[in-house]
């Protein structure tokens, strides 16, 4: 038994010359395949001395398999065919063309991201963005950090103090937020302790006021993007709760997380997402938001609203940790642009998730139709079917709105195969399925993406 081990372990491959027959195949850095290559033959070494059986060309197919694997985590474009706008596992909303072609000008170059062109000594960051957000959200002030968690607890790390560190929420919005961060868990984060009021289907303004004591710091509101409560509910209205914030001389914040600048209900047969602008006026002090879901932009958390508030938050030693790089800057500067060019009217802004929105079906199915004229069908059966469009990204639950699919059934190979092969593909193309079908759904895919996305199934249908 020892010497068929030690025969086996001596057939192990040679990791420098494996890795060398894989490198120009996966097209990876060779120290980098070097590296995959040995801890394979490392961990195969492994189950060799604990007893199992494996043959050389076993061990070499499974590592080659494996780096092709490994290869395709790399970050890279995906064609987004799932019919979810803001999809977080795709990397939520895709810039435009305006922000991506001043990304590109920023990242290749210097710029003028500290340093005052008119003086020619050192200036203020992101002084024109602020300025632009404020005028966009229609208050005094506002910022931005690298997301919207982060602004959130830069928020409360601010606002709670030694003295005053109760935060008032209602028990109907302690919700948990992408990545399995809950709101009580980022309160006790900043240092501020938790104080619940009402139940989890009605609150009242006098829960509000019963829990206000001296050492209340701020009332917490959190919009409800990621689920709905539906029937023997209530609570009260956002100027009631901010008038009585007003009495104690307290903040009102609200987490929005969404971020629609635009009426939604107006883009698509939707919901209607509250948007920061409404907020403000409604008596909120503060409103917090995301960068990257409905606003369209780069990842990044915004604050804006009391100038007083912002200034002091902007103080903040823990600002500098959570502050914007020139890139996200950049996008979220030329983002914003986008909004205050196009506010008279929407329909010019080419901020790709406003565009999928309004998109009509007709012009889905006119799509389709090209897309799948003169495909083989004679292994997958191909046809063009009325499905549902989602927000996706944590926003609007309850709303789906019209779409066009093209529908593939596999004759010859499981969906789940079939569904691979795309997702294998350069660029991937990634669809959702059922039981019997896998979809293509069009609102997501760009125009300008179906000859990809028709030569793609062109290859797996024949």
């Amino acid at each position: 038994m020892v010497c068929q081990t030690m025969s086996k372990l001596a057939a192990l491959p040679s990791v420098e010359k494996l890795a060398s027959t894989l490198a120009p195949e996966a097209a990876l850095p060779r120290p980098l395949v070097n590296l995959f290559v040995r801890r394979e033959i490392e961990r195969f070494r492994q189950r060799l001395l604990d007893g199992e059986d494996h043959e050389r060309e076993e061990i070499e197919e499974a590592t080659r398999r494996g780096l092709r694997e490994f290869a395709k985590s790399r970050l890279q474009p995906v064609i987004n065919a799932t019919g979810i706008l803001i999809h977080t596992n795709l990397g939520r909303s895709p810039l435009g063309p305006k922000a991506a072609g001043a990304l590109e000008a920023i990242a290749t170059g210097y710029s003028n991201l500290e340093f005052d062109l008119p003086s020619g000594t050192r200036g203020k960051r992101a002084g024109y963005l602020e300025t632009a957000l404020a005028c966009l959200l229609e208050t005094e002030a506002a910022t931005a950090v690298n997301n919207c968690a982060a602004a959130l607890v830069l928020t409360l790390r601010t606002l709670v103090s030694e003295g005053k560190n109760e935060v008032i929420v209602s028990r109907s919005e302690l919700v948990e937020i992408g990545g399995g961060f809950r709101i009580p868990e980022i309160l006790e984060t900043s240092g501020a302790r938790l104080v619940e009021v009402g139940a989890t289907n009605k609150s009242h303004l006098r829960d509000y006021e019963k829990a206000i004591t001296p050492q209340t710091a701020l009332i917490l509101k959190v919009h409800r993007s990621n689920f709905y409560l539906e029937g023997f509910i209530g609570e009260p209205e956002i100027p009631e709760i901010a008038a009585l914030a007003r009495h104690h001389g307290i903040p009102l914040i609200e987490d929005l997380g969404s971020g629609a600048m635009m009426n939604t209900d107006e883009l698509a047969p939707i919901e209607h997402e509250p948007t920061p602008q409404e907020c403000l006026r409604r008596g909120i002090d503060l409103v917090i938001f995301s960068g990257d879901k409905l606003l369209g932009g780069p990842q990044s958390g915004i604050i804006g609203g009391r100038a007083d508030l912002v200034a002091a938050i902007k103080r903040e030693p823990f600002y500098r940790a959570v502050r914007c790089d020139k890139l996200i800057l950049t996008t979220l500067q030329e983002s914003i642009d986008q909004y205050l060019e196009t506010k008279a009217d929407p329909g010019q802004s080419d901020v790709p998730v406003l565009g999928f929105l309004r998109e009509k079906t007709e012009v889905l199915r006119k799509r389709a139709e090209a897309l799948i004229d003169g495909l083989s069908t004679e292994k997958v059966g191909v046809s063009i079917e009325d499905t549902l469009a989602r927000p996706g990204g944590g926003t609007m639950p309850r709303s789906e709105f019209p779409s066009v699919s093209v529908k593939l059934v596999p004759k010859t190979q499981s969906v789940p195969k079939l569904a691979r092969r795309l997702r294998l593909g350069s660029p991937a193309i990634v669809g959702y399925t059922t039981d019997d079908a896998l979809f293509l759904d069009l609102r997501t895919v760009f125009p300008e993406s179906d000859p990809v996305v028709r030569e793609a199934l062109s290859v797996v249908l024949s």
